[in-house]
């Protein structure tokens, strides 16, 4: 799969694989209009894979091969997602029921790209999560009432059929999609 030609790309400074989640789109997009000024439609509700990635200008068809190799055994699944988490009190996040199939995309993306490891090696458990709302996204009472509101609209039940490579920049604009590979059925 050859790497689609965009003016944008050039601009972008980063780049992450992601598993996206239209089901929380909504849901995701809501509280981070209501906490916060910045733009954040271009990021949709997701579960990390692996960040960060291969640097945007280094992003070439070999990657794209790459990737479609690590995402050969993987096949579409179906998650919940029925707990508001934390992480301290900076991140509202909710946990996918089960997560085993987003810690094996990890697992296969890492194997595959050794030089990349999540969040640059800071967090050596890896948690699947899906980030509703962050310190850059509110203060902490604002964070409280999103966690208390979201806890009252789950269990959110989504059907994972496919994988994003996604680019941009969180302080110049907004982060867009590269390509995105279907999972078998």
């Amino acid at each position: 799969m050859p790497v689609p030609q965009t003016e944008w790309l050039p601009r972008a400074t980063k780049s992450a694989v992601i598993v996206p989640v239209p089901e929380t789109d909504q849901l995701v997009a809501w509280h981070r209009r209501a906490l916060s000024q910045k733009a954040t439609a271009s990021v949709p509700g997701h579960v990390t894979v692996l960040y960060p990635f291969v640097p945007p200008n280094r992003i070439g068809d070999g990657t794209m091969a790459d990737i479609e190799a690590a995402l050969t055994g993987f096949r579409a699944f179906d998650c919940v997602f029925s707990q508001v988490k934390w992480f301290d009190d900076e991140v509202v996040w909710l946990e996918p029921e089960p997560d085993h199939h987003f810690r094996g995309l990890t697992s296969a993306m890492c194997k595959r790209f050794p030089e990349h490891a999540p969040y640059a090696g800071e967090h050596p458990d890896t948690v699947p999560h899906l980030t509703v709302v962050d310190s850059r996204t509110g203060d902490a009472e604002s964070r409280r009432r999103a966690a208390a509101g979201i806890s009252a609209v789950l269990p959110i039940h989504a059907r994972i059929d496919r994988v994003r490579l996604v680019a941009g920049d969180d302080e110049h604009g907004p982060w867009r999609t590269i390509t995105e590979f279907t999972l078998r059925v």
